[in-house]
């Protein structure tokens, strides 16, 4: 079976292809669009960038086709549609988050839960698709590296970025860093890593109002250990700004405690709230005590939703 994943290259939209493709198995090509600035403006509902045409000379979209085609992000929307339509039907088209347009172009819609996206051809799920459960597990099981040596037991940060709303600014890192050092007592090594979307004015201003017994904040070079620290943290607790974050954490071993910081979209509370209703995660006031709940991954649930669709097909 033949996969492509097709995204214009953004992490997020690539993590969830890349998981989802993996659990369907398969040989697997990765397609990374970039249409110029007046097709990706009119992206979702517009056509492609003509030079990407399937027949065009070093199109990204070129045949043969795929048996089954993943696809996310709205730019990526019109190629799957083309694709869809240059195959003859035959390609099976699969479309993650709400694309913004009628399910009929699609074979099959995944939306996480708080989208409320329904149809006869959508699936929904509370967390998001990926592929780092292993990954993790192996993290875990690797004594080497600066995150697993920390002692024990560790509480790991997973920090975020101001996208829909979400404030971070030197106030907000202050006052996280006030809760993470009461947090952090009953720890042995606090370990922190901020995504690519933290500013670093941010990170600046927490670094210097943090104070644990044995602390490492991932100064942005060479290879995030974000991994590693989902893998060795005893607690986890992960900026709620980002639904790929919250979902990751979710499928590990650890507790999760969801920091919300102000201004956070309204479908991201509520995202929050069901994982917290689940007995998943619980919300960071300043406290953050071990507690054992079971994984959650939807990965393999979505897999076997687009194979047993395919199959029927």
């Amino acid at each position: 079976m033949r996969v492509w994943t097709l995204t214009d290259g953004k992490i997020g939209d690539r993590v969830q292809c890349a998981g989802v493709a993996a659990a369907l198995g398969g040989e697997r090509t990765d397609k990374i669009i970039t249409p110029r600035a007046a097709f990706a403006w009119t992206a979702p509902y517009g056509p492609i960038d003509p030079r990407d045409a399937p027949e065009a000379e070093a199109s990204p979209i070129a045949p043969p086709f795929p048996d089954i085609l993943i696809a996310s992000g709205r730019r990526a929307v019109p190629y799957a549609r083309t694709v869809k339509r240059a195959s003859g039907g035959k390609t099976f088209v699969v479309l993650l988050k709400d694309p913004r347009i009628r399910a009929r172009f699609a074979d099959l819609i995944w939306a996480p839960r708080h989208d409320r996206r329904d149809g006869e051809n959508v699936v929904a799920t509370l967390t998001s698709p990926h592929g780092l459960s292993a990954k993790i597990a192996a993290a875990a099981a690797n004594a080497g590296g600066p995150v697993a040596a920390l002692p024990k037991p560790m509480l790991g940060v997973v920090l975020g970025g101001p996208s829909g709303g979400a404030r971070y600014d030197r106030a907000a890192a202050t006052a996280l860093a006030e809760r993470l050092n009461r947090a952090a007592a009953s720890y042995g090594s606090l370990a922190v890593t901020p995504s690519r979307r933290t500013p670093k004015d941010f990170v600046d201003a927490l670094a210097q109002k943090l104070d644990a017994p044995a602390l490492f904040i991932w100064a942005g070079e060479g290879e995030n250990p974000y991994t590693d620290i989902l893998g060795n943290a005893e607690t986890l607790i992960v900026a709620a700004d980002s639904h790929n974050m919250m979902s990751e954490a979710a499928a590990t071993r650890a507790g999760v405690y969801a920091w919300r910081p102000a201004g956070l979209a309204r479908k991201l509370e509520g995202f929050v709230a069901e994982l917290e209703d689940a007995g998943r995660v619980r919300l960071f006031d300043g406290d953050a005590p071990p507690f054992e709940a079971a994984p959650t991954d939807a990965t393999e649930e979505i897999a076997a939703e687009i194979l047993k669709r395919y199959a029927n097909r």
